[in-house]
């Protein structure tokens, strides 16, 4: 009879008892340390990035000068070379394996405190990334206290963030049409006036990309956001399916690379837009599809899907119906290409009669504006 290689460990009440012996233990990982990076953010706080294959459990300990990130379930990869840019606390980051657990060990220029759990991220997938591990940190023992004072500094600047709320389609090109009739073009301008006017009241600066029944060209609408010095982009449609039964919204940011086939077949769709007519429309479509490298900046992909991630829980938790897959996906759509941290939301679908009425409906706009506005004012801008 063969012997496995694996280890067979039985948890009991009063630890763990190993049953098999082996010359190696061996894991089953889900998850492998995919990429190390640090730089520097606002404030002088130094971000280190850990991207892993899966979702990641992790603990940290606070040695003398050290970070160390202990990650469960993962394998290391020693093969990867850390990217550590200038001006950054970390002078040098290590892997090692320790059973089925992988150490990050991050070696600083001076000792850190505790990092605060809202200086914390665990980023979706977005495309072209797997699974992020952020963590944002200043030096000495009063980490936090300076952050603080730092996040106090910025909020007495006074600052106005600067939004831009595209609604898409107008004009000649009317989107996706309801069994009933209803224009997406109509319900996303209605929601977009509804969200500007409770951000302006809010303390934001909020720009529409169109205000009234025109058409703009994806070009201009994405070029609206740069002009703007936006510091966030959000670009609202409906959705309609070939199931009349499909309904829920959905929420996109922008990667080279579709997260699915449904993803890919909603970007096509929606980037179609410009062919109505539009002058040059060829000599645009490889502009922007050289310019997609602005949008691939990691912040900025980051920032997105962190935005958007959060912008799809608080939908769901408001009662808003989700449609069926995952939080967040991605796609080549043309209006977020630019330097914009921006995400897409289909608010529902007009080809689900009962959607359809929801969409049509005050109560319900204002719900689906509520609820952005809200994950908008959460939104760490100064990350």
């Amino acid at each position: 009879m063969k012997i496995s290689r694996r280890a067979i460990l039985k948890i009991t009440g009063f630890g763990v008892l190993a049953i098999g012996l082996l010359p190696k233990m061996a894991f089953a990982a889900r998850g492998k340390i995919k990429s190390l990076r640090a730089g520097v953010q606002p404030g002088n706080k130094t971000r280190l990035v850990i991207e892993t294959s899966a979702r990641p459990s992790y603990s940290l300990s606070y040695p003398e000068n050290k970070l160390v990130v202990s990650i469960s379930n993962t394998v290391a990869d020693n093969k990867i070379k850390p990217q550590i840019a200038s001006g950054t606390l970390i002078k040098s980051i290590a892997q090692s394996q320790i059973g089925d657990k992988v150490q990050i060990v991050a070696n600083l220029q001076k000792s850190i405190s505790q990092i605060p759990k809202k200086q914390i991220m665990i980023l979706e997938p977005n495309g072209d990334n797997d699974y992020r591990m952020v963590f944002d940190f200043v030096a000495g023992t009063n980490a936090v206290a300076q952050t603080s004072a730092v996040a106090t500094t910025q909020k007495k600047a006074a600052k106005k963030y600067v939004i831009v709320i595209d609604a898409g389609h107008g004009g000649k090109d009317p989107g996706c049409i309801g069994r009933n009739g209803t224009k997406e073009k109509k319900v996303v301008l209605s929601v977009a006036k509804k969200l500007k006017s409770k951000l302006d009241s809010a303390g934001f600066k909020a720009y529409l990309t169109r205000s009234t029944d025109v058409f703009l060209n994806l070009d201009t609408r994405a070029g609206l956001a740069e002009k703007y010095h936006a510091d966030l982009f959000i670009s609202l449609h409906a959705n309609a399916n070939p199931s009349r039964k499909m309904k829920g919204f959905s929420i996109y940011t922008l990667s080279k690379k579709a997260s699915d086939q449904e993803a890919a077949k909603l970007a096509e769709a929606e980037n179609a837009s410009d062919k109505i007519d539009v002058d040059g429309f060829e000599d645009f479509s490889k502009d922007i599809r050289s310019a997609l490298s602005a949008l691939q900046q990691q912040a900025v992909a980051e920032m997105s899907v962190e935005y958007a991630n959060d912008c799809a829980r608080k939908l769901v938790n408001a009662g808003v119906m989700k449609q069926p897959g995952p939080y967040v996906r991605h796609a080549p759509f043309a209006v977020l290409r630019s330097t914009i941290p921006g995400a897409l939301i289909e608010i529902g679908h007009l080809s689900n009669a009962e959607e359809e009425r929801l969409l049509n409906s005050d109560s319900h706009q204002d719900k689906l504006a509520n609820t952005i506005l809200k994950a908008i004012k959460e939104y760490n801008f100064e990350v």
